[in-house]
């Protein structure tokens, strides 16, 4: 059973790494926004709470956060390990974390650190374009549609997300950074974080988290 937390900022394929890892190890992929999501979709009571804070423009508490998370690593399929991503984001999410899994004799196994250049981060996450019909991704550099501005697919018209601009992913990587630099100390006084360069190629990447992986 392995217990594994992907930290890494946006933009640090982090999402792609961890779908790698939950189909390869059959234990879930379970991202904080998705929870949120699906919370708020079904209405429930943790859903309505979260609701109740996203309306007004303000960020969920931890105890919500914490609530949810420990919601779902607690369903069947979450009983032979689970990959968190995008959660904990703070140390106080840290240590709740691990006092609820105490409490089941229980800890977190590996915190690994998809580590990339806030340079490389603006490029990868400034570049980014989606359909808005279809909402296929793509890329300026790595994926770029065959006319600029048309989606391959539907020939819908391609744009930029408001918090993938330029100017807003500085502020995005600098609410990261002041929130998860105390995380990254956090799990390395713990002797559970690994760091992996994240701007290797995408099965470099794969590889060496796996190495790290099959040594635990």
């Amino acid at each position: 059973m392995l217990r594994i937390i992907l930290l890494g900022a946006p933009g640090a394929g982090k999402g792609t790494q961890a779908a790698v890892i939950s189909r390869k190890l059959t234990i879930p992929h379970i991202a904080t926004g998705d929870l949120f999501r699906a919370a708020l979709g079904q209405g429930t009571d943790l859903g309505n709470k979260a609701k109740a804070y996203m309306d007004k423009g303000e960020l969920v508490p931890d105890d919500v956060t914490v609530a949810m998370v420990l919601e779902r690593i607690s369903e069947e399929d979450a009983k032979s390990g689970y990959i968190l991503d995008g959660f904990p984001r703070t140390v106080n999410q840290g240590t709740a974390l691990d006092q609820a899994l105490e409490v089941n004799q229980q800890s977190i196994d590996l915190a690994i650190l998809v580590d990339v250049s806030d340079e490389e981060l603006i490029r990868r996450l400034s570049g980014r374009s989606i359909c808005r019909t279809c909402q296929t991704p793509y890329h300026s550099e790595n994926n770029p549609p065959k006319e600029a501005g048309v989606c391959d697919l539907d020939g819908g018209e391609l744009y930029q997300r408001d918090d993938d601009k330029a100017e807003t992913v500085g502020n995005r990587l600098q609410v990261y950074s002041n929130e998860t630099a105390p995380l990254i100390h956090f799990f390395e006084s713990q002797g559970k974080l690994v760091r992996i360069n994240g701007e290797q190629d995408i099965s470099v990447v794969e590889k060496q988290l796996f190495d790290v992986i099959d040594a635990k």
